[in-house]
């Protein structure tokens, strides 16, 4: 008998752009497998259907006891056609990626870690929510610095994978209880700030992001929404514990 826990979820993705209010734009399936060392996998299945192109992505992606990142694979469709597909390890005070994708052949780089991060960006919401746990919040509501590396700071995630590093702000705002169709739920509200522009695109810095995650150890995506031109609301649909 396997002795690892099991959560798995869904997410449902809707737009609230003026005429597309409550439309679903999009959908992403989770599991996370716990441990019993303490380790964890996240493998999400991300469909994002407008705007155009669409995106499907796929992740598996790995934390040791520590909550440190270990590896993910990254594998991305754009517009239906194959982007690239990218495996980053990270250890050893470095990040590795070895990738592939038709704009950029077969590519391998290592960086070195200059003194210390906070996490992954795997652009799956569960991983937004996952990543929040490394907020203080004996600290009470306060907003810090957010050093990430991640495999794209396209705002979709949506350019072959290799290695990224980004640097936004992270604030713990307090807790509700929340209410969404898998379920009332307690917990933390979180929100993501990018006002230096660490994820700078055509578009600018990334909008406000508000995130309102599980009160537990698990820290399970509930509900969230981001502002500015994106105008885009989540919530879990979705969920069971095993």
């Amino acid at each position: 008998m396997q002795q690892h826990r099991t959560i798995r979820g869904k997410i449902l993705y809707t737009s609230r752009k003026p005429g597309r209010e409550g439309q679903e734009r999009g959908r992403e399936d989770f599991v996370f497998t716990m441990h019993t060392d303490g380790k964890r996998t996240m493998r999400a299945k991300c469909e994002i259907d407008e705007p155009a192109p669409t995106v499907l992505r796929d992740i598996t992606y790995s934390l040791d006891e520590n909550d440190m990142p270990m590896d993910c694979f990254v594998r991305l469709t754009i517009g239906d056609r194959f982007m690239g597909s990218g495996l980053f390890f990270i250890r050893d005070g470095h990040v590795e990626c070895e990738s592939y994708g038709p704009a950029i052949g077969r590519l391998s780089q290592k960086v070195k870690i200059e003194g210390e991060f906070d996490g992954f960006g795997t652009h799956p919401i569960a991983g937004d929510a996952y990543i929040t746990k490394k907020m203080d919040r004996s600290r009470g509501p306060h907003t810090r610095s957010f050093r990430t590396f991640l495999p794209s700071p396209d705002h979709r995630g949506a350019t072959p994978p290799m290695i990224s590093e980004v640097n936004i702000h992270l604030a713990y705002v307090g807790e509700e209880t929340v209410t969404v169709k898998a379920g009332t739920f307690d917990c933390f509200h979180y929100k993501f700030t990018d006002p230096d522009g660490g994820m700078a695109t055509v578009d600018g810095g990334h909008p406000d992001y508000d995130v309102w995650v599980t009160a537990d150890d698990d820290a399970i995506f509930v509900q969230g929404g981001v502002g500015g031109y994106m105008q885009t609301w989540y919530e879990l649909v979705e969920y069971e514990r095993s």
